[in-house]
């Protein structure tokens, strides 16, 4: 019987989604590959990493994921974190805004309200804007066509301070953008699809959380026990177990080609490249990168890519003894709306969210502050001990922490967030199909359908299936 061919394939990005790429073609191909994860920077994981601050383990960059889409409680897992999964203690967030940190009101869509009586008890509005909002469902329909912006629909159904303090602060929170420029289709695509079906907003807002409560009760957010940061290390060391998988750190990819039988990598410094043939390929890294080393070989998906631009942001985390809140802090935190003009943009009472990091140490209280936005990086021009203490200055205004902090940590992430501008659906309908066009290549990561750990998981899986289905049959043949 004839042994089946192998494959090579590299996987350009040690971030999630090329982890989780990797990890799935290990899986999928009963070790008829062999891959090489390449990644530029001297660590796996990209923007999951754990560090300690005041002797506890805290996240640099995300610290939880979405627990009810499955693909990265079922990666945990896979890599044997299963056990260590756990739920925030709290999920009650508040809003600082027109002089107080006010309760975020339930039962909204990325700030979009629908219980208007919680809402005035907030104090999150102004009297005129909680009056404006029953024009709702009488106002003609908005019509969104193709794709619109976040802000602009929303402003045209419940007036613009609907979304200069409830809407900015949430969509700030998760893409450091702004409402007037994100696509709705792309960030909040369930609030698209009832905007196409219902005239009043508010209407469908309500529809859509009356269906989430028809899915099974369980937590919304998950993260690891002692740092979503262990997520990365765990699937890197279960790949480097399978035999199957090599992990390269600082191996910055210059150069990518086509030739007769596959691809061409060209890596490392230009005094000294090194050529690297594979037959496969998946590029899992940013747009910019991505766009760049595929101008050669598809200009077209290149051209797409470089259209999508990135926002940068800094993770500010204080630590200090628990005798410097003169009120115990309640909930998981506080957004800050961009209009009441502040440097954080977000808090999060890090020891009071995770169960298990308040119990490592009660007697230290980890805040987890973030700065920038889109267009406003002149914030992160400041050094670390300026940042760590206008962070601090913001935090003792908002909730009257006294005293000094006995630790901080300043992590900064350029270019880290991606920002899907109107048409972004669109634009990534174009490089996918581009792409798919090209035998054994594929793309992958939060440039494309999400910023979300599941859905990069995602990502990196249907990389993943791309590359495989184009190549096997071709490995079973020869």
């Amino acid at each position: 019987m004839t042994q089946p061919l192998s494959c090579r394939i590299a996987v350009v990005g040690g971030g999630i989604a090329g982890l989780a790429a990797a990890w799935f073609l290990t899986q999928r191909s009963a070790g008829r590959v062999e891959v090489i994860v390449l990644e530029s920077s001297p660590q796996l994981g990209g923007k999951l990493r754990v560090s300690e601050v005041a002797g506890l383990p805290v996240d640099e960059g995300a610290e939880a994921f979405l627990a009810r889409r499955p693909e990265a409680i079922e990666l945990a897992r896979a890599v044997g974190l299963g056990a260590d999964l756990v739920a925030p203690a709290t999920i009650a967030a508040a809003v600082w805004t027109r002089g107080a940190v006010r309760p975020l009101p339930k039962g909204h869509i990325m700030g979009i309200p629908t219980d208007l009586r919680a809402l005035a008890a907030a104090g999150v509005l102004s009297p005129g804007a909680l009056l404006r909002l029953p024009l709702d469902h009488v106002l003609p329909r908005t019509e969104v066509g193709e794709d619109v912006s976040v802000g602009r629909y929303v402003a045209a159904r419940l007036g613009r301070e609907v979304v200069d303090r409830l809407v900015e602060p949430l969509l700030g929170g998760v893409y450091a953008g702004h409402a007037d420029l994100l696509s709705l289709d792309a960030t909040i695509p369930q609030l698209a699809r009832v905007a196409r079906e219902e005239r009043s907003l508010l209407t469908g807002a309500r529809r859509l959380v009356a269906d989430a409560g028809q899915t099974p009760a369980g937590p919304v957010f998950n993260t690891v026990a002692g740092g979503l940061g262990r997520l990365p290390e765990a699937l890197a060391g279960a790949l480097a177990a399978t035999g199957a998988a090599h992990l390269r750190t600082g191996a910055t990819v210059r150069e990518l080609h086509r030739t007769g039988t596959g691809w061409r990598l060209v890596l490392g410094p230009t005094r000294a490249p090194e050529a690297l043939e594979v037959d496969g390929v998946i590029l899992a890294v940013p747009a910019g990168a991505a766009s760049r080393l595929l101008a050669d070989a598809v200009p077209g998906a290149a051209a797409e890519l470089g259209g999508i631009d990135y926002a940068s942001v800094a993770v500010i985390t204080l630590a200090y003894p628990r005798s410097a809140f003169p009120r115990p802090l309640t909930g998981s935190g506080f957004l800050v709306p961009p209009v009441d003009g502040r440097l954080v943009k977000a808090a999060t009472y890090a020891s009071v969210k995770w169960g298990w990091l308040g119990e490592a140490d009660p007697d230290t209280v980890i805040v987890r502050l973030s700065v920038g936005r889109y267009g406003e990086e002149q914030d992160l021009q400041r050094d670390d001990a300026e940042l760590a203490e206008l962070a601090h200055a913001d935090l003792v205004r908002a909730v009257g922490v006294q005293g000094r902090p006995i630790d901080h940590r300043v992590t900064r992430w350029g270019g880290a967030l991606p920002q899907y501008a109107v048409g972004h659906r669109a634009r990534v309908a174009r490089i996918q199909a581009a792409v798919a066009a090209v035998p054994g290549l594929a793309v992958a990561g939060a440039a494309y359908d999400g910023v979300g750990i599941p859905v990069c998981v995602a990502s990196g899986r249907a990389a993943a299936e791309r590359v495989l289905a184009a190549l096997l049959p071709k490995a079973r043949s020869a």
